[in-house]
């Protein structure tokens, strides 16, 4: 059975931390804690867990600290989380298992990463994560910001879903332009962006409204053709969600058709192509592209998915299109394939009503 050193950076995280730490303890041989410069409680909740809790001064660079945790484990294997991160207690049991048949010959571990919930507690917003490394490759981390770990060798695909459930009242509001501020100090001292940068940096644009700004490093970031191809389809789909919000339906459009020129539809792309020619009720080409988002199957790659957009959503969609051109069978079969996933959606019910008085009025 192989030894796990967790590690975490912090900075005022007493609202969370503990449910985190305590959620992976029984996994966990060694925890390390880097303090950033907590003012609240952190670190003395940390201490409850370990006594390994090392102070690092902030330089604004997320990679640094974590490198920085990383040289302090000692055991076979290091697995990462943020301090609102945790791990339910299936997604537990599934570890156990892991570490003890974990094969020496894997490199690195991925695990699924859901970040976003719906009202029923299900996962919408998803991703995978390289979570555990072997320590003796002495992975690094790369970036001040939006930092990623770079692995490589023989890396394993697990099913264990690791939950990110931030609450957002306890968001400090100087962090909320922490990482825009961040870019832009770069910029300011003339550094050079690589490819992730800008298309990080034009994800931080847009989550703070300056879409117009955003959509010129999302072409810029597309122009590099240096991307990772997952990143690129993201960049297509945000830089439409950017022009929605501008009022441009035209280029709304035409960027979501461009992120067709690097892989299959996402599943996304297609209901959003749907929503735009149903807006504009020409209801038989929404059908197609919704029908295409249940119909293409998404390999396992590493990107984000929605469940939503390949599930419930296109069947409601195809319940009011498939009724608007005068096919209630259809119609109907489609709320009922969107019940099955959202059983108690108003919208479902709504629809269900509506299909029982449509059928009594018929009979009379």
């Amino acid at each position: 059975m192989c030894t796990i050193t967790l590690c975490v950076i912090v900075k005022d995280e007493e609202e969370v931390l503990h449910q985190c730490l305590n959620s992976v303890r029984e996994i966990c041989d060694e925890i390390i804690i880097v303090d950033t410069g907590s003012k609240d409680k952190t670190k003395e909740i940390a201490k409850e867990f370990t006594e390994k809790v090392f102070d690092f001064t902030w330089i604004n660079d997320f990679s640094a600290a974590r490198n920085f945790a990383f040289s302090h484990a000692t055991m076979d294997y290091i697995l990462w989380l943020d301090a609102d991160d945790n791990l339910p207690i299936e997604e537990l049991n599934k570890f156990k298992t892991l570490k003890n048949s974990l094969d020496v010959s894997i490199d690195a571990v991925s695990m699924i990463y859901h970040i976003a919930f719906d009202e029923y507690g299900n996962p919408t917003f998803s991703y995978r994560r390289n979570r555990l490394v072997k320590r003796e490759n002495n992975f690094k981390w790369i970036g001040p910001v939006h930092e990623y770990l770079e692995v490589g060798g023989n890396v394993f695909n697990a099913d264990i879903a690791i939950t990110h459930r931030k609450n957002d009242k306890t968001k400090k509001s100087s962090q909320s332009d922490r990482n825009l501020k961040i870019y832009e100090e770069r910029l300011e001292k003339g550094e050079e962006f690589s490819p992730r940068d800008l298309y990080y940096y034009a994800n931080e644009l847009k989550d703070h409204a300056q879409f117009q700004k955003s959509t010129m490093f999302y072409q810029m970031f597309l122009a590099t053709k240096k991307g990772w191809v997952e990143d690129e389809i993201r960049a297509c789909i945000y830089m439409a969600e950017c022009y929605r919000n501008l009022g441009n339906v035209e280029k709304e459009n035409e960027s979501l058709v461009m992120s067709i020129c690097y892989d299959v539809p996402r599943p996304e792309v297609s209901c959003r192509l749907g929503d735009l020619y149903k807006s504009k009720r020409n209801y038989k080409k929404a059908i197609i592209w919704y029908r295409l988002a249940l119909e293409i199957v998404e390999d396992d790659h590493q990107g984000f998915k929605q469940e939503a957009y390949s599930t419930w959503y296109p069947h409601l969609q195809l319940c009011l299109c498939y009724w608007e051109i005068g096919d209630a069978k259809l119609s109907e079969e489609h709320n009922n394939k969107a019940k099955k996933y959202r059983p108690n959606d108003p919208k479902v019910k709504y629809n269900e009503d509506f299909f029982e008085k449509y059928k009594e009025n018929k009979n009379e």
